[in-house]
């Protein structure tokens, strides 16, 4: 394949972090001074806000490596190995990283539904539900993609010894 064919996904992969990467610097710092404040003022639920603050800040972490792994994906396709282990490899990262993200927000919900009822925000629960259902759905997808492609390593292998 030509190297740099996979530029354009390449960038998307870029892009999608760079929110995420603006939020915990700017918006998340910002909502964590408003409940410290809040705690000195002596607002038990702040308390819930550090704990969600926690996931959030936490959940970053797998985030950033799917993100890495992605990008290893795309240059495997680049250099003509996207029929190897070191792809399905990658898959299976991501999947992990997506189900470990899902189950961050699995733990936090308690603390948004407390939120959400205490500040009468049932907007707060469906944005969590969002977040876990789009982990669970890339997981899924890449368990998929996990499957096909080494199934298709398995008949190319297969192919190879049938000369």
């Amino acid at each position: 394949m030509k190297q740099g064919s996979t530029i354009f996904l390449k960038i998307a992969v870029f892009l999608i972090g760079i929110p995420i990467l603006a939020i915990c610097i700017f918006l998340l710092p910002q909502i964590a001074s408003e409940a410290f404040a809040s705690v000195e003022g002596g607002s038990e639920l702040a308390y819930m806000v550090f704990g969600i603050l926690t996931v959030m800040y936490v959940s970053t972490i797998p985030f950033y490596f799917s993100l890495y792994q992605a990008l290893r994906l795309l240059r495997y396709i680049d250099k003509n190995e996207a029929f190897s282990e070191l792809s399905v490899k990658s898959l299976k990262n991501i999947k992990n990283c997506a189900i470990l993200i899902s189950g961050l927000y699995v733990i936090a919900m308690p603390f948004v539904f407390i939120i959400a009822q205490w500040d009468d925000a049932p907007g707060l629960v469906l944005i969590g539900m969002v977040i876990i259902g789009a982990s669970l759905v890339i997981a899924v997808f890449a368990a998929v993609l996990q499957r096909l492609l080494r199934e298709a390593i398995n008949i190319k292998s297969e192919n190879d010894l049938t000369v």
